[in-house]
């Protein structure tokens, strides 16, 4: 086996180098008609993809592991990546609890198939992340908002949920939250928590935000930390933080739990998926590259979230909230006018932008939950798009929101605070 290469500085490491630019319709999955700035897709622009990074991982991965970086992975997934990842903040305590996916939304697909039938009911937050409810329909099941307030949902809405309905599971997103971008406080998670365990329900975590903290130096424990990894299921994503074409990710959970997912019919043909791509991140994790480019990404990230929120904030009528979120991809704004007229009028000005009632499952059946109850809002995401660019989207946003007529009351704050 030749000796492991040592991995060259980061140079030229975001965006094309001298590799050709082809960010284009049937290379990539979105792309802004001419004159048009898409705050729409929560994911990293061609400007924070680390081309030569990984670039050198995949030639250090082929170097060192030869023919088996080729051949068909372990069911679980590479050894190297699921050590390395048990070692980071709160990971299961090895890797026999880590099972390597294709991103959290094939993770999400898996548990809706592996866990529930279709019929079953799954208990989301009152406002949740639309393409992972999408995922849910797609699989028979049916997802049911729980209401919450200004922490995050409500402890007493999902215990009379949970009285009832009998869900396959409840699904959140606790930190850097999609699409409202905040955090739930500790409090809040150890409630949600207890009120999980004395039903005998598992809780899924969708934690795919939790490396893109941008401000403090570290937020509240992930709901499968405190719950010490028996009662939670934890979705993780290189999709958020290195690059969204990997379609890598991982799960944590109990390890007889891992054991009866890694059985999947899906594992067992062909081993565990992208086991190339998880022999070269695993370089990145074991080298300490993957660190040293999230301390490069959080800098470049909050220059675009400053550049929008501060733009937005200086124009902006009072009939306007939003909060600068602690992390993650995405401002919530939320108004005093229609959310189709906002919508409408951010289009014409050449910026699209996601309605906020994208994101609102029906209430619970038999419960007195109100539905739609964003009807105000817009998530506005800053990953694709470059700080001047931001900034120049904002300006034509209040240019043309403070002129509609205000019908609404502003919406409550969903979903917990920023930090």
């Amino acid at each position: 086996m030749n000796p492991t290469p040592a991995l060259s500085p980061a140079r030229g490491r975001a965006g094309p180098g001298s590799h050709a630019l082809r960010w284009e319709p049937g290379v990539v999955q979105s792309v802004a008609p001419p004159g048009t700035t898409d705050l729409g897709p929560g994911y990293l622009g061609p400007g924070l993809l680390p081309v030569d990074l990984l670039a050198e991982a995949y030639t250090e991965a082929m170097s060192v592991y030869g023919a088996a970086a080729l051949a068909y992975g372990d069911d679980r997934g590479a050894l190297p990546l699921r050590t390395a990842l048990a070692s980071r903040p709160d990971a299961t305590d090895g890797p026999d609890g880590v099972v390597v996916t294709a991103g959290t939304s094939q993770a999400l697909h898996l548990l809706a198939t592996a866990l529930a039938r279709p019929g079953d009911a799954v208990l989301v937050e009152e406002s949740c992340y639309d393409l992972g409810r999408l995922i849910l329909t797609d699989c028979g099941l049916r997802p049911y908002g729980v209401p919450g307030d200004a922490s995050g949902m409500d402890p007493r809405a999902l215990d009379a949920a949970l009285a009832r309905t009998r869900p396959a599971f409840v699904y959140l997103n606790p930190t850097f939250h999609n699409p409202t971008g905040r955090v739930m406080p500790l409090a809040r998670r150890r409630e949600l928590l207890a009120v999980a365990r004395r039903h005998a329900t598992t809780a899924v975590e969708d934690d795919a935000y939790a490396d893109l903290r941008l401000d403090g130096d570290t937020g509240p424990p992930a709901l499968a930390a405190l719950d010490g990894h028996r009662g939670v299921i934890r979705l993780g994503t290189f999709s958020k933080s290195l690059a969204p074409g990997l379609r890598l990710g991982w799960l944590t959970a109990e390890p007889a739990v891992a054991d009866r997912l890694a059985a999947h019919g899906v594992f067992q043909s062909g081993g565990c998926p992208n086991h190339t791509t998880s022999l070269a991140v695993s370089t990145l994790l074991e080298r300490g590259r993957y660190d040293q480019h999230l301390t490069w990404l959080r800098e470049r990230l909050r220059e675009r979230r400053d550049a929008l929120v501060d733009a937005l904030a200086a124009r902006l009528d009072d009939g306007f909230v939003l909060d600068r979120p602690a992390g993650g991809l995405f401002v919530w704004v939320r108004a005093d006018r229609r959310e189709a007229a906002l919508v409408a009028a951010a289009r014409r000005a050449g910026v699209l932008v996601a309605a906020g009632s994208r994101f609102t499952p029906g209430p619970v059946p038999g419960s007195a939950a109100r539905g739609g109850g964003v009807a105000g809002a817009v998530r506005l995401a800053y990953g694709l798009n470059e700080p001047d660019e931001l900034a120049a989207a904002a300006e034509r946003l209040a240019a043309a929101w403070n002129p509609i007529p205000r019908e609404t009351p502003i919406p409550p704050a969903p979903e917990g605070p920023t930090t």
